[in-house]
């Protein structure tokens, strides 16, 4: 068991959270809620070790093994994916050299009643009896099990980290993490770079053969499919439910309604004791009455009620012209960089008004598809917009193309038409910016901040085809739910990569598969998709095994 013990964090005066005490059990698969800024990560660091806190501590057993996997990393560029991910491995490999060496000195040493001789021995003699007690294990059919789940493929074994891209270089870090079968694992946004096979892999993993769990996510079907228990961080203390995410949801309403209606309450009887003591204050016969309820008031611990969005913000795209029948029409389309072909001869028409998906495996050629589209790359082929298209564009770099010199608010009220602009600091608030922060420059934004930025820009501006590229990475819950609604009332076309079952479920009519250089088309939902491919995916693996 890992105990958080009076947990505090405080800075420039302020107070994150304070006197947080809770124990991780074996098998606990929590998820750790709040809104961004309440401390969510904060508190994952000081668990992990690599945070220190104002007050309070974290307790684990000596031999427990603690494995932490934050936002943003890097591997090192000299290794092959292979010998990076092996690095898991790396203490027995450790001990098993030292135990060779040490043998080797014993073959060749004659001091044989030396004090140095017997030193020896009991050296190898306490390597061996922890080198022996480990389970004997196929590491390097460990190691290709976990990549081959996370996306790669043998082919990649091979390659240094330093020609993959940061997504690929967290799916190493995690396969590291999963081969140390560590007794506690903190995974902060895990499912951001990778996607949905390789979620559903790990979903898989994190269930059946991890130990005890502790997730940040906004991927909700993620947090929903693999937790039994929530913690949430909210107004600098926590709440402990034994629940899931979507259980949690019910059960937080239910505390909020209780708390407002003791907040209420409260209220009521001190506007009754105030009007007392006001009406009868300087009443000779009533002095010790006033006396008391004035000390009764100065003793009583106000009720706070928990901090909700009340908010009721609706997006709706602004009105564009009609476009063609035919917004988009790919033919005989292929595309390759040397030898390696991306696709071959695809072939697609998208209707006026259809919401489609493009789904597959990290590097299968949907945002190249994207990008042929958008005439930014050229391919073999024809890619086609129809007549009278106005493009809505978000590419996974869209963040660089704002205008570093201008404003948060600036950037934002110069797309922004009609009587939306006496909302914008609301919608900017939906998204994270609030206060002051509205008036920072774009140069100073984080690369989160800018791709949240992109998008607020993007669902003010009028058009009728939307063509978005993993839209939700750097979004919270309530930013992807203001997005979701706004994409389900778009009556334009809308064309959406994304690995976030949630956010995909209920928006889209059609599905393009991209698979073995192929393009796959599908006359059903989204929803009907995942759930027909979760199950082949998941016996995929049980045969793999």
């Amino acid at each position: 068991m890992i105990s958080v013990d009076s947990l505090a964090v405080e800075f420039g005066g302020q107070t994150l959270f304070s006197e947080v005490s809770f124990a991780i059990n074996e098998n606990d698969k929590i998820a750790l809620m709040g809104k961004n800024g309440a401390g969510k990560s904060t508190m994952m660091k000081i668990i992990a070790g690599v945070q220190t806190p104002t007050r309070g501590n974290v307790r684990a057993p000596k031999d427990a093994v603690i494995a932490y996997l934050p936002q943003h990393l890097l591997t090192e560029d000299h290794c092959t994916v292979f010998e990076e991910a092996s690095k898991a491995f790396q203490h027995i490999f450790d001990m098993k050299a030292e135990m060779d060496s040490l043998n080797s000195q014993l073959e060749t040493r004659t001091d044989y009643d030396s004090d140095d001789y017997m030193k020896i021995i009991q050296k190898v003699s306490d390597l061996g009896e922890k080198f022996y007690a480990i389970e004997e294990v196929n590491y390097d059919a460990e190691v290709e099990k976990a990549l081959r789940g996370l996306g790669f493929k043998r082919d990649d074994f091979t390659r240094k980290t330093s020609e993959f891209s940061g997504g690929y270089r967290m799916r190493i870090e995690l396969a590291k993490i999963l081969l140390q079968k560590p007794d506690l694992i903190l995974l902060d946004e895990p499912t951001n770079h990778i996607d949905i096979e390789s979620v559903i892999w790990l979903e898989d993993f994190l269930v059946n053969k991890a130990k005890a769990v502790v997730v940040i996510s906004h991927d909700r079907a993620f947090i929903d499919n693999i937790t039994n228990r929530t913690i949430e961080v909210t107004m600098g203390r926590i709440y402990d439910y034994k629940a899931n995410y979507s259980h949690y949801l019910q059960l937080r309403e239910d505390r909020r309604a209780h708390q407002l209606k003791a907040y209420q309450e409260q209220q009521k009887f001190i506007a009754e004791t105030q009007a007392f003591i006001e009406r009868f204050k300087g009443t000779y016969s009533k002095t010790n009455q006033v006396n008391s309820r004035e000390r009764m008031l100065e003793k009583l611990e106000i009720i706070e009620v928990d901090e909700i969005d009340t908010s009721a913000l609706k997006l709706r795209f602004p009105p564009a012209q009609r476009s063609g029948d035919f917004p988009v029409t790919v033919k005989d389309v292929s595309k390759s960089y040397g030898d390696k072909v991306v696709f071959r001869d695809a072939n697609m028409s998208i209707a006026r008004g259809e919401k489609v998906a493009f789904v597959g495996r990290n590097g299968e050629g949907k945002s190249t598809m994207i990008k042929a589209i958008m005439g930014e790359i050229d391919v073999a082929g024809k890619c086609q917009l129809g007549h009278n298209v106005q493009v809505g564009y978000f590419a996974q770099n869209q963040a660089s193309l704002l205008d570093e010199n201008l404003t948060i608010f600036q950037t934002v009220d110069e797309v922004a038409q009609g009587d939306i602009r006496t909302q914008i600091k609301n919608i900017l608030g939906r998204f994270m910016f609030k206060g002051d922060d509205i008036e920072k420059k774009v140069s100073v934004l984080s690369g989160g901040e800018k791709t949240r930025l992109a998008m607020v820009k993007l669902l003010l501006e009028p058009v009728n085809l939307l063509i978005l590229d993993e839209p939700t990475n750097h979004l919270d819950l309530k930013s992807k739910d203001v997005l979701k609604e706004a994409l389900i009332d778009f009556d334009g076309t809308l064309i959406l990569v994304s690995h976030d079952r949630d956010f995909l479920q209920g928006l889209a009519n059609k599905v393009f598969e991209f698979k073995d250089q192929r393009i796959i088309e599908h006359f059903e939902t989204i929803d009907d998709f995942l759930i027909r491919n979760r199950l082949e995916n998941l016996k995929e693996m049980d045969l793999r095994k």
